[in-house]
């Protein structure tokens, strides 16, 4: 029989106000008794007496068994999930951004005080990705995962080579939505995407990596012209980041805008929707597909591990607990296509191996093989020159850099 969680929730936004849409219609064994919020003036749809702007009257609350967090406040968000940990009350957040930040210290907390932190609903809405990483591909040998993990950068590539909407308007768009913030760069620059991938692939691989890391580069410098490329060539464009184990002792991360081919199951993933496409070793090539952005859809992943907290569910962490000698690197091969008016730019990044070339008088661009960290290290330059980079190449294009092989093979 499952017991009664009695819930003190912070945060009545989009998503905590979808989750309680969901909660009232459903019987079950739960009450949220308070709800912590920041701005007591803002007019709310429920009784006021069920608020709060002191943290501590849910913190310190005995009666509260269970916290559920869906703020928007990293160190704050940290603080109150570290609190109820250590204090014994089980968690539930959808703060991607600390959970990727914080992963090895949140695993510490529960390991110490025997307490639960799920956290379905940071990484791809509505898509059960990490209780199927966790459950399904436990023992699994996983080759890669990718997808489209921000459903509001999905919504504004999806308007643009659909509808052929300018960038500002359908930005302009996802905002009115509530699928972006007043503030797009976590969304468009793939900051967003970077920390699902992150709390992904420690489910995936066992390897917990600092976000800081991790190259992500997104589609603030998309133009009209990418777009015509594309459809030219039968591609669509999407923000898709990649984890990929390259061999056993190495697993590169990165996020970039990519290519896809009719070929792939992210060619049709549109709109707000998200996909996650997981290459395994014996059950070969899976997708998962869902709403991304969204208060109900995420509500309903948030309401998915309130549910599983009831029978006192927790993750194992079974690939980070096993004895792998797995090591993030940068130090990798890949293909791109760089859309750009500064030649000194292509000079350093140092294609090794050029594809293709084109020069006209609206732009021009190459695709052709670099190391990552050239891009890395050319980050700024990229972004300040409104140059447009995409990963121009299938998964298999991805591969360790020949110096980093010689290594390799010498251990």
């Amino acid at each position: 029989m499952s017991k009664k969680l009695n819930i003190g929730l912070f945060g009545f936004g989009v998503v905590g106000q979808g989750l309680y849409d969901i909660i009232k219609t459903k019987n079950l064994n739960l009450e949220i008794v308070k709800i912590a919020i920041k701005n007591e003036d803002k007019e709310r749809t429920l009784p006021l007496e069920l608020f709060t702007t002191d943290r501590n009257e849910l913190l310190n609350n005995p009666e509260i068994n269970t916290i559920v967090e869906l703020i928007n406040d990293t160190e704050a968000a940290f603080e109150i999930v570290s609190r109820a940990l250590s204090s014994g009350k089980n968690v539930v957040s959808a703060s991607k951004k600390m959970i990727a930040t914080y992963l090895d210290e949140l695993i510490d907390l529960q390991n110490e005080h025997g307490t639960s932190l799920l956290y379905e609903g940071a990484v791809c809405g509505s898509i059960p990705i990490i209780r199927n990483l966790e459950e399904y591909y436990d023992n699994e040998l996983l080759h890669s995962i990718s997808g489209i993990f921000n459903g509001s950068s999905n919504y504004i590539l999806s308007k643009g080579f659909l509808e052929n909407m300018d960038y500002d308007t359908a930005l302009k768009q996802a905002q009115d939505l509530g699928f972006a913030e007043t503030d797009p760069t976590m969304d468009v620059g793939g900051f967003d995407a970077k920390y699902k991938l992150v709390i992904a692939a420690a489910h995936a691989y066992g390897v917990i990596v600092n976000p800081n890391e991790i190259l992500n580069i997104g589609i603030q410098n998309l133009s009209a012209n990418d777009l015509q490329y594309a459809r030219e060539k039968n591609l669509k464009i999407k923000l898709v980041p990649v984890a990929k184990e390259l061999d056993d002792k190495h697993v590169a991360m990165f996020v970039l805008p990519k290519f896809v081919t009719e070929s792939e199951f992210l060619y049709n993933v549109e709109y707000e929707y998200n996909g996650v496409t997981v290459q395994a070793a014996f059950a070969d090539q899976q997708f998962f597909f869902g709403k991304g952005a969204g208060g109900h859809p995420t509500g309903s992943a948030v309401l998915s591990d309130i549910a599983a907290l009831r029978y006192d569910y927790q993750y194992e962490y079974k690939k980070a607990k096993a004895v792998k000698e797995l090591e993030f690197t940068n130090n990798i091969e890949i293909n791109i296509y760089l859309r750009y008016d500064d030649e000194a730019l292509v000079e350093d990044l140092g294609f090794e191996f050029i594809k293709e070339r084109f020069y006209s008088g609206s732009y021009k661009f190459i695709i052709g093989k670099i190391n990552l960290q050239k891009l890395i290290d050319n980050q700024h330059r990229i972004s300040e020159s409104k140059a447009f980079v995409a990963f121009a190449d299938q998964l298999t294009g991805v591969s360790l850099a020949s110096e980093t092989k010689q290594t390799a093979e010498v251990f």
